[in-house]
């Protein structure tokens, strides 16, 4: 299904009247505030990302909804103050992508992906005050897997990073030797330093390669999540309980539903 644009912009300014009307005539929209609305956004964007990973058309549209309502809602709290309102915040966005974009809305060229996201993280070095770092724009909020592939995104967005993708495989290695010999030495603190350095160069490599961890890491979850289910069920078809089983039992069972999956 498409609509016209003038459909679009009627359906929007109809989303700014509804939200209007309810935060005059409605208790619970009237009362709220950026600070009381935040962790329900943090709730929605994540509800929003199990829908792109796991949902089909009607639950991405239901949950980007509730995503553009916190946005829309976030705008009238502004401009009810005075600050800012849903113009305001849809001219910065497009001001900001126009000079992010040279190489679409002026003479630059970009020949590949790589090129333009050095580029934009160039631009925007140059929008930021003298106070500010490489790394300040990275939310200290994001969990920290998104957090550490973010880190490294954007250093390597200044030049620091390996030349060549396979460079990256023996600092895994390093990191990986540092950890087990502190775990031979069962230091628990070089321990924990130590697994976070692995993981960050694990990272680091899947972001060498292009491989998004953090939907890998979910890949994997559910993978895990559906094959123990597996487990459990058979368990429950023959009058036992998982944990009666064996380990061998559990890694038969678990082969059997590693069979049944399709290929990947």
């Amino acid at each position: 299904m498409s609509h016209t644009r003038e459909e679009k912009l009627a359906a929007f300014s109809r989303l700014l009247d509804v939200l209007e009307r309810l935060r005059v005539e409605c208790p619970w929209d009237r009362e709220q505030t950026n600070e009381s609305l935040r962790t329900n956004t943090i709730e929605e964007v994540y509800e929003l990302s199990d829908a792109l990973l796991r949902g089909g058309p009607e639950e991405i549209k239901k949950e980007l909804g509730d995503v553009l309502l916190h946005i829309v809602f976030y705008s009238r709290i502004g401009e009810e103050k005075g600050l800012y309102d849903i113009a305001d915040v849809s001219h910065a966005l497009c001001d900001k992508l126009i000079y992010r974009h040279p190489h679409v809305y002026g003479e630059a060229t970009a020949e590949s992906t790589d090129i333009v996201l050095e580029r934009w993280e160039e631009l925007k070095q140059k929008e930021k005050d003298g106070n500010k770092t490489v790394l300040s724009g990275v939310p200290n909020s994001l969990p920290t897997l998104i957090k550490a592939y973010r880190i490294q995104d954007k250093a390597r967005g200044v030049g620091f990073d390996w030349e060549k993708p396979e460079d990256v495989w023996s600092k895994v290695e390093e990191e990986l030797q540092e950890l087990r010999e502190a775990v031979a030495h069962h230091d628990a603190d070089a321990m924990e330093a130590e697994l976070g350095d692995f993981l960050f160069s694990v990272i680091n490599a899947a972001r060498k390669y292009k491989i998004n961890p953090d939907n890998a890491l979910s890949r994997t979850n559910e993978k895990f999540i559906h094959r123990f289910g597996y487990i459990e069920a058979k368990a429950k078809e023959q009058g036992r309980s998982i944990k009666d089983m064996t380990l061998g039992e559990m890694d038969t069972l678990w082969e059997e539903a590693k069979a049944l999956e399709p290929k990947a």
